[in-house]
């Protein structure tokens, strides 16, 4: 039984904690900045809330890691954030970049559970579940509330149930396309949404970041993000849905940088990362060829974005290694 020995951290305990340390330093530095600005008692309050917890799991992380002897990670410090700089976003922005925040955490830590072993760690991911849905949940009430919260489209409900009778239902490519189905909107749309927000965020980094060729990056991921934002809304319109309106999330006129160079790629990175996943989830669900064709090409455009980001880090030394298995290779040549 476990409780009778002192069994060490398992590879993928020790890269879930090092991931998480990355993304909850990275948490303190934006939600510091975002307190610093933001006007709305509620959203602050929401903030408030984020930064207490982003500060806890970084104390859980550390201690678990002091206790195993093992090398804290640089993550992000205060060297990273200028929290007086002038206000770059809108309070609506930051309410709905909570909101999302709060839904990848939960999409973080379900995966972090089951792949974790040792009972403290599962208790902490099921301690981090459960306080990312209280982020979610409190910032869908307050959009609700400000009247900000953007929804799927409607659509009638069904009379009956039914059952594919023919391949039409896959088809996509050649011939009368059949109507999206429920799942293949709700990614659609999610997409769409995840896409404006981010090119909010790369919009708002290309006017302050320090360097020509970060700003020259985060003017491509705007490009990108746009261009796919308008390949899903195109599949809303051949449907005769109606396109979901987007909230004011647009970046202030600001030059002044908010943060590092290197904390703003690390975001676009992760973000990066967060989509293709989205991405692969909305193609296993997607039988229709069209989506399916559409998801694997934008996935790819956002893999060869997402390299020359890391390219970018690399050359300016801000990629910290995740740790690694050892190189025997290497260990045998002495």
């Amino acid at each position: 039984m476990e409780d009778n020995h002192n069994p060490k951290l398992a590879s993928s305990e020790v890269g879930l904690l090092w991931e998480q340390y990355q993304n909850d330093t990275l948490g303190i530095c934006t939600i510091s900045y975002f307190l610093n600005i933001v006007e709305d008692p509620k959203i602050s309050s929401i903030l408030e809330y984020a930064l207490e917890l982003a500060e806890n799991h970084v104390k859980v992380i550390r201690s678990i890691l002091d206790a195993e002897q093992h090398p804290i990670p640089m993550g992000f410090t205060e060297q990273d954030v200028h929290v007086n700089a002038p206000r770059l976003f809108s309070d609506t922005f930051i309410l709905t970049y909570m909101a999302k925040l709060g839904a990848i955490g939960l999409n973080s830590y379900s995966v972090a559970l089951p792949n974790s072993i040792r009972n403290d760690i599962r208790d902490f991911y099921t301690s981090c579940l459960h306080s990312s849905a209280e982020l979610v949940n409190r910032s869908t009430n307050l959009m609700l509330k400000k009247g900000v919260m953007v929804r799927p489209p409607y659509i009638p409900y069904p009379n009956q149930v039914e059952f594919v009778q023919k391949q039409h239902f896959l088809a996509g490519w050649i011939g009368e396309e059949r109507q999206l189905t429920t799942i293949e909107i709700t990614n659609l749309f999610f997409n769409l949404q995840r896409n404006v927000i981010g090119s909010s965020i790369v919009t708002g980094f290309s006017q302050v970041a320090s360097s020509k060729n970060v700003r020259q990056y985060f003017v491509k991921g705007s490009e990108i993000a746009k261009h796919h934002s308008t390949v899903f809304a195109e599949f809303f319109s051949k449907d005769n849905l109606v396109i979901p309106m987007t909230s004011d999330t647009a970046p202030t006129l600001s030059t002044v940088a908010p943060f590092s160079d290197k904390l703003m790629m690390f975001l676009v990175t992760a973000l990066n990362a967060v989509g293709t996943g989205y991405y692969g989830a909305s193609l296993g669900a997607s039988p229709r060829r069209d989506l399916g064709a559409a998801y694997t090409r934008l996935t790819a455009e956002i893999m060869e974005y997402a390299e020359d980001g890391a390219n970018i880090m690399i050359n300016n030394g801000w990629l910290e290694k995740p740790p690694s298995s050892p190189d025997r290779r290497n260990l045998a040549k002495g």
